[in-house]
């Protein structure tokens, strides 16, 4: 995320945005900036992906830097994956991608909170096109 908005950054104000990214200012005071103009683009980790609210033209930009795959060793998804594997499952299949995908909805609702909301997401993992279980993400969406 970091090197996305280092690279991002300039041109980002030079077409009179916004942008901030999560950890140099409070969450509290991000989402304040935020509903209160209307050109804010946010660089944010997990916590902005779910239980933020931020209805109308206040976030029109939303980047997504990696898909939102849960780390494999975390206690809870290795003894879930483990137990998929145990039983002959395919782990990755049925509980990474599926986690994964409700995750990537969840972050895209927050540029699209209702019928009236409109903006852009930028996508910058490329296995969302190159790899066949992108779909599942962008069929999540549509």
């Amino acid at each position: 995320m970091k090197k996305t908005w280092e690279s991002a950054l300039d041109e980002l104000t030079d077409m009179e945005l916004n942008p901030m990214i999560q950890g140099e200012l409070p969450n509290s005071l991000m989402l304040e900036i935020m509903r209160e103009s209307e050109n804010s683009v946010i660089f944010g980790l997990d916590s902005f992906w779910e239980g933020v609210d931020v209805k109308g033209d206040a976030l029109k930009c939303l980047i997504i830097t990696k898909l939102p795959f849960e780390v494999p060793t975390e206690p809870i998804a290795k003894a879930r994956t483990e137990e998929i594997d145990r039983r002959g499952g395919n782990s990755f299949y049925e509980y990474s991608v599926p986690r994964a995908v409700l995750k990537f909805k969840q972050g895209f609702g927050r540029l699209i909170r209702s019928r009236d909301d409109s903006g852009r997401v930028i996508i910058c993992d490329e296995r969302i096109e190159t790899m066949a279980y992108g779909r599942k993400f962008l069929e999540s969406i549509f």
